[in-house]
């Protein structure tokens, strides 16, 4: 008889109980990423809402320059109005960063209003039912921003109004996936367990900035609809599969057998239009590049859990790197003059 293979050795040695664990863990970590892939895009496609224009003011000049020294009798080339044919309206204005300020602004208090909100409603509603409806509905809100360029829409109060509704659904995802995860772990190594889960806001903002990228100039309207559907098909997920806590599997027993915010946010929405007008990048180059902030955030946060175990003084850790965090923004902000590669 041919000996049974190692992989299935290691799979058969959990029990039932660690295998459900492993489950929550890793659903916990696909939802929550979904919500910040879908929050992403807005820092991708600013840059192109409002572009930079100078290489088309060159263009307008020579065009000038060239139809003025011709002859009389040669076609005139087509004007080009600079502050009109290189951006999206109504960010096609000298106030467009009061206007992609607006909308972040609008994103972030409602955002603030409905967190508070939403621990007061997710207590006394099923977290899986909850977390279902607040991702299709963060779908739905997505998808809409990204329908704005489908229908050719141009009205500031439509965008405002898609991040302030798109903001008080998203707030049912950290209250919803926190209460899970606390139910299913102890406090044993709860440090490096939540340092690998948090990962999951790194990793949603690596996803949903290629995702983003890889639309932002052909057809940002896809860099919304595309990561809507994602996180709308991730609710359906938490739908069939979110067991809230391990007491609800007592009721389960006969299918058995067939079975956190001021600096992240900042960064999340200005750094990559920062990179886009310090570095003059495009915006998919830029995007790709505000990747590596999300790459050390994953090694952080891990490192982070990881000495919090070890020293049993997790707000001393957590004081620690918020104190590092000030003078190293600051020193981003002065080598990133240098060009790219110092910045990287």
């Amino acid at each position: 008889m041919a000996p049974i293979p190692p992989g299935v050795r290691l799979l058969v040695s959990f029990n039932r109980d660690q295998w459900y664990r492993a489950l929550t863990f890793i659903l916990t970590f696909l939802l929550y990423t979904s919500f910040h892939l879908s929050r992403k895009p807005i820092s991708i496609v600013k840059s192109e809402l409002h572009k930079n224009c100078s290489s088309v003011s060159e263009l307008a000049t020579i065009a000038s320059s060239s139809s003025s020294s011709s002859d009389s009798q040669q076609p005139s080339l087509p004007s080009l109005h600079t502050d009109m044919d290189c951006s999206w309206k109504p960010f096609d204005k000298n106030n467009y960063k009061q206007l992609l300020g607006a909308m972040d602004y609008s994103f972030l208090c409602a955002y603030a209003v409905g967190m508070y909100l939403s621990g007061i409603i997710g207590e006394r509603l099923p977290i899986r039912l909850y977390l279902t409806v607040g991702m299709l509905t963060s779908g739905l809100f997505t998808c809409l921003f990204g329908l704005g360029y489908v229908y050719n829409i141009h009205s500031l109060g439509f965008y405002i109004f898609v991040q302030v509704a798109n903001g008080l659904v998203q707030t049912t995802g950290w209250p919803s996936v926190v209460t899970c995860i606390g139910n299913w772990f102890g406090k044993g190594r709860r440090g490096l367990i939540m340092g690998l889960w948090n990962s999951h806001t790194s990793v949603g903002n690596i996803l949903g900035s290629l995702i983003a990228g890889y639309w932002v100039s052909s057809n940002w309207g896809l860099s919304f609809i595309v990561p809507g559907l994602i996180i709308a098909a991730m609710g359906v997920v938490c739908f069939l599969f979110l067991i809230e806590h391990p007491n609800d599997l007592k009721s389960m027993e006969s299918l058995s057998s067939l079975c956190v915010c001021c600096l992240p946010n900042w960064l999340l929405y200005l750094l990559c239009l920062y990179i886009t007008k310090a570095a003059h990048l495009d915006a998919k180059k830029a995007g790709d590049l505000s990747t590596l902030f999300d790459v050390g955030g994953i090694v952080g946060g891990i490192l982070a859990g990881v000495i919090s175990d070890k020293l049993g003084k997790r707000a001393t850790t957590c004081a620690v790197m918020l104190l590092l965090a000030a003078p190293t923004l600051y020193g981003f902000s002065m080598i990133s003059e240098f060009g790219q590669g110092p910045t990287i």
